[in-house]
């Protein structure tokens, strides 16, 4: 049986949960294992037979933790969809402020500068805390990865995205060219 444990926000217990408990259950039916979740420290210990389940269902979990809804980190069933993670104080330093001002330039005016990467790149996007998360098919988390890095050095928004939407265009290229030749 292998075990493992994991920390989240406290005010991301009772989304895990879910409403009777729906969340957890459907979880722990899919992956086939257990989970244990202590709601006044928000530890959670995943256990299970198969390791390889133990640690997809950890990459669920710290997507809820992470400020996703159930629903988008259910995505992680996928073994095409990853999460990925990227702290925001790498970039900031110990300044509170310069951290509240990044998390503002990869948010953008009403969300705006998040959904274009979001759509640009058909990943998702979630800025919690000191992190921002990412959830998506390999590749395309990779482009937005590094699109919410140049954000997070100072690089200008409109070439960020005229950088995406290169690569979109050359990724489709690609794509075309692969089902042409086959």
């Amino acid at each position: 049986m292998d075990s493992q444990e994991l920390k989240i926000p406290v005010d991301r217990v009772a989304i895990l949960i879910g409403k009777n408990g729906e969340v957890k259950k459907k979880i722990e039916k899919k992956m086939h294992v257990h989970i244990d979740i202590h709601s006044e420290e928000g530890d959670v210990i995943v256990s299970g037979e198969d390791s390889v389940a133990v640690y997809e269902t950890l990459s669920i979990v710290k997507a809820i933790g992470r400020g996703f809804n159930p629903e988008i980190a259910e995505l992680l069933f996928d073994e095409n969809n990853t999460l990925e993670l990227i702290t925001i104080s790498d970039f900031s330093g110990n300044s509170q402020k310069k951290l509240l001002r990044l998390r503002g330039r990869v948010i953008g005016q009403e969300g705006k500068s998040r959904k274009m990467i979001e759509s640009l790149t058909e990943t998702y996007i979630s800025v919690y805390g000191k992190t921002i998360a990412l959830i998506g098919g390999v590749e395309a988390v990779a482009m937005s990865r590094q699109a919410v890095e140049m954000l997070l050095e100072g690089a200008p928004h409109g070439n960020v995205y005229k950088w995406l939407e290169d690569k979109r265009r050359e990724t489709i290229r690609r794509k075309f060219a692969d089902k042409t030749f086959m």
